[in-house]
């Protein structure tokens, strides 16, 4: 794993923003395209912000798409789609049809079938955003849980935080992306830093290649 400490969340979102746009380019100047995952919680928000900021003249060529959604109507504010609108899409000139939502709305078991159908064409992914909880999950896969291998997308239920339904990529899809970005920050996210770096098997040691940006607070408890 390729950790970085940095001082606090603002600069983790600064530095994620930064390896965004550099995968961008790369990916862009290869293919003429750039995949980004996106992630939700309080930190990749705040990147997502400093990234619309950014005066970027090929955002055409970029499509956006979801680790994880929480099974809740389309216009929930705590669905991972609705804060990427809010604080990303609507202020970046980018068209519906580059944006790829989780149709969490349908159930989870429908939407997970439906989302492997849409991604299962465009993998592997240039670029993955990710978070980590505070039980060290990562997207909604969650610690104690297993899922079929060959399943791109899966079906979460049961979760340990509300909303129990939820639709989550599957290992094998995240750790095939070309990068692996992790954005942790906040002293709630201490304990499993350091399950995660004393080799305990929670989700997110489950991706190994990673990079982690981790701010101080998270870093040390």
């Amino acid at each position: 794993m390729n950790w970085q400490v940095l001082a606090d969340a603002e600069a983790v979102a600064t530095a994620a923003v930064q390896k965004v746009l550099a995968c961008a380019q790369d990916a862009i100047r290869q293919k003429g395209s750039f995949s980004l995952v996106l992630a939700g919680g309080s930190t990749p928000a705040r990147a997502y912000r400093l990234l619309a900021e950014q005066d970027h003249p090929d955002w055409p060529a970029w499509q956006f798409y979801f680790g994880d959604e929480r099974c809740l109507p389309v216009d929930d504010p705590d669905r991972n789609s609705v804060m990427a609108e809010q604080n990303l899409f609507r202020h970046i000139p980018v068209q519906s049809g580059q944006i790829h939502v989780i149709p969490a709305e349908q159930g989870a078991e429908a939407a997970a079938a439906s989302y492997a159908r849409e991604i299962e064409t465009v993998l592997p992914f240039d670029l993955v955003l990710l978070g980590l909880g505070e039980d060290g999950h990562t997207a909604s896969l969650f610690p104690g849980r297993e899922y079929p291998e060959e399943q791109l997308v899966v079906a979460v239920h049961d979760a340990p935080k509300p909303p129990p339904d939820r639709v989550s990529l599957n290992y094998g899809v995240l750790s095939s992306a070309h990068e692996l970005l992790f954005l942790v920050s906040g002293q709630g996210k201490a304990g499993a830093v350091r399950q995660w770096r004393n080799g305990k098997d929670i989700p997110a040691a489950r991706l190994p290649g990673a990079e982690i940006l981790v701010d101080e607070t998270a870093w040390c408890e």
